[in-house]
């Protein structure tokens, strides 16, 4: 009984690993070449060395780090260019 009285206060610390010593939460994120911002699990598009891949920012033992999620980056932009540009019916008359 006398053991669990002096262990417990050091069980407690755990829960309190997220905040710093004025009570204040600690806010994880990672950052990206320019220095924005990127939350945790927010994945971009990244270009280390020449190579693309697509990275998200994860926690790894208590550290915002990248992980590489997919090789190659997703891309909105178009591919070429439509065969036939769209025409209104009543300038073909």
């Amino acid at each position: 009984m006398r053991w669990m009285l002096i262990l417990l206060p050091f069980s407690a610390t755990p829960g309190l690993a997220d905040y710093n010593l004025n009570g204040k939460m600690i806010d994880c994120y990672c950052t990206d070449r320019s220095g924005a911002r990127i939350e945790i699990g927010e994945t971009i598009c990244m270009q280390v060395d020449g190579r693309m891949f697509m990275a998200q920012c994860q926690m790894s033992l208590n550290v915002p780090m990248w992980r590489e999620v997919a090789s190659g980056c997703l891309s909105s932009e178009r591919q070429g260019s439509p065969a036939h540009p769209l025409q209104s019916a009543a300038l073909l008359r």
